[in-house]
């Protein structure tokens, strides 16, 4: 038990700790340290009864004060769940989506609870939407632990983002709620690969932070070209082919294009105050 889990981090990790003896026998934590994303699923949907308690389970997790500021939106009907996935459909693969599920920030009910008692909403300011962004945010990691816990397949969509309010007219979204994430999730079609990750001492870090060095970028690169090189490369007709793509190229490429200009607007539009 203790070998498989130093197996799965060592996968993941060119710098991998040794595991910790307590904590060697615990199954589940074997399932989060060899977890990947899933893109290929079994057609069906899953059951109803399933989507709501793999929801219940998430929303047990922590919530910043207790708020409970984030909600799961379901995407039940054929037809609704077909508009959205319409919105990401440049990701070709959510084409093929079985179930589907969004998870929205809500600081609307914290509003609602200021009217409730009489009293005044003194922190309209950017941490609101912050606290809400991080309360929807740990609902869906702790969702895709349950599922893939149960077996299942998850892989997260951010970019219903860069069509917000479109998503947020189909969910029907009020102010001061937003659509932070979906999450494709189904029976998978194939096991999902381990994606290294950069190296811990860049990461993970004791007493103070360090910045990463382009060195350990370098070695990480090397590292993913070598084991799971890049099947396509990211707006060639901008910046051509390279013999040698990597990581780090990948990244600054998808980030060297505008995304979501209009995301902060949209914001604002939802009654969020930003300053």
């Amino acid at each position: 038990m203790s070998d498989h889990l130093s197996a799965l981090l060592a996968a993941r990790f060119s710098d991998a700790p040794q595991v910790a003896a307590d904590l060697a026998q615990v199954s589940s934590l074997q399932a989060i340290a060899g977890r990947g994303s899933c893109r290929s699923f079994e057609p069906d949907p899953l059951p109803l009864e399933t989507l709501r308690t793999l929801g219940a389970i998430a929303l047990a997790s922590p919530s910043k004060s207790d708020l409970q500021q984030r909600d799961i939106v379901i995407v039940d009907d054929a037809e609704q769940k077909s508009r959205l996935l319409d919105l990401v459909s440049d990701q070709a693969w959510t084409a093929q989506v079985p179930s589907l599920v969004v998870f929205c920030a809500n600081n609307r009910r914290q509003r609602h609870l200021h009217e409730m008692q009489g009293l005044d909403f003194a922190n309209d300011h950017l941490d609101a939407f912050f606290n809400a962004s991080v309360d929807a945010g740990i609902a869906l990691a702790s969702f895709v632990i349950a599922a893939e816990a149960a077996g299942l397949g998850c892989c997260p969509i951010s970019t219903i983002r860069n069509r917000a309010a479109e998503a947020s007219d189909i969910l029907g979204l009020p102010d001061h709620v937003f659509p932070v994430a979906a999450l494709a999730i189904g029976q998978p079609a194939a096991a999902p690969r381990i994606s290294p990750r950069l190296p811990l001492r860049a990461t993970l870090h004791l007493d103070r932070f360090s910045e990463t060095t382009t060195a350990d970028i370098a070695a990480y690169d090397a590292e993913r070209a070598a084991g799971q090189p890049y099947a396509n490369q990211r707006r060639t007709d901008l910046y051509g082919t390279s013999d040698s793509y990597t990581w780090s190229m990948d990244k600054a490429r998808q980030y060297s294009l505008p995304e979501r200009k209009g995301f902060a607007q949209f914001i604002r539009g939802k009654g969020f105050r930003l300053d």
